[in-house]
């Protein structure tokens, strides 16, 4: 059985197909148009879809995956193994939930913090009583590189160079080391943080750039690219089962 896990994002569009519980391929979508969509589903014949967003997507691609396919469209009101005790439980991003649900269906019962990598960094805890008790956000990478630039007069918009000096010598090289060791640093001193609150918890570091970044981290890690969709199928899972 193949199911479809679109995951919609502020920088692109993606989506993850599932051949039964294995994961089989990842692709970016060139639009959010039904034609698309209608493409993806003839090439791939799914049975189910599920769809993570955190845009303003266009509304009629759900209408047609809920014709053609069993469809879930991810939010705080569907089924999930891990609970929300937060003040405003229906404001958490949809990735969010996502990247909890992946790790509490890896490592139950136990402390996780998820680190995704993405538009922005968000740091996502949740309890070994299966409990999602929030987090914080920052900007990611690109938004760092592009503030820089914009909210100066005379910096350029740089891009990234994971050979950079620790030492800048230039006006590029001062940047790139202060995003991206910047970067590096601020991701482990959260961690010592969470740390010091709680003794004993696994780290799990997501993203386009985890292979990078993972190296300059101290703290030991697990590192997933696809974790996000991990947490998508076992929604989709979890959701078509409750209706059964």
């Amino acid at each position: 059985m193949t199911t479809l896990c679109f995951d919609f994002g502020n920088t692109r569009l993606k989506c993850a197909i599932f051949v039964n519980k294995d994961f089989a391929e990842e692709f970016i979508l060139e639009s959010d148009s039904v034609e698309e969509v209608e493409r993806v589903i003839e090439k791939y014949e799914p049975k189910r879809s599920i769809l993570s967003s955190v845009i303003e997507h266009n509304p009629a691609i759900e209408e047609v995956l809920a014709e053609r396919t069993s469809f879930h469209k991810l939010s705080y009101d569907s089924k999930l193994p891990v609970t929300s005790p937060v003040g405003k439980p229906h404001t958490i991003g949809a990735d969010r939930l996502a990247m909890v649900v992946a790790v509490v269906d890896r490592f139950p019962k136990q402390h996780n913090l998820v680190i995704g990598l993405g538009t922005c960094i968000t740091y996502n805890f949740v309890n070994k009583y299966h409990e999602f008790i929030g987090g914080s956000i920052s900007p990611g990478m690109e938004m760092r590189f592009k503030s820089l630039q914009y909210y100066t007069a005379k910096l350029p918009l740089v891009e990234v160079d994971w050979n950079f000096p620790l030492l800048g010598y230039d006006t590029k090289t001062n940047i790139q080391c202060g995003v991206i060791a910047g970067m590096a640093k601020e991701i482990d001193g959260i961690i010592d943080l969470y740390k010091e609150k709680f003794s004993n918890f696994n780290v799990h570091l997501t993203g386009g750039d985890i292979g990078i970044f993972g190296a300059l981290l101290k703290n030991k890690i697990f590192a997933d690219s696809s974790l996000i969709y991990k947490g998508l199928y076992a929604i989709s899972e979890y959701n078509h089962e409750s209706k059964t």
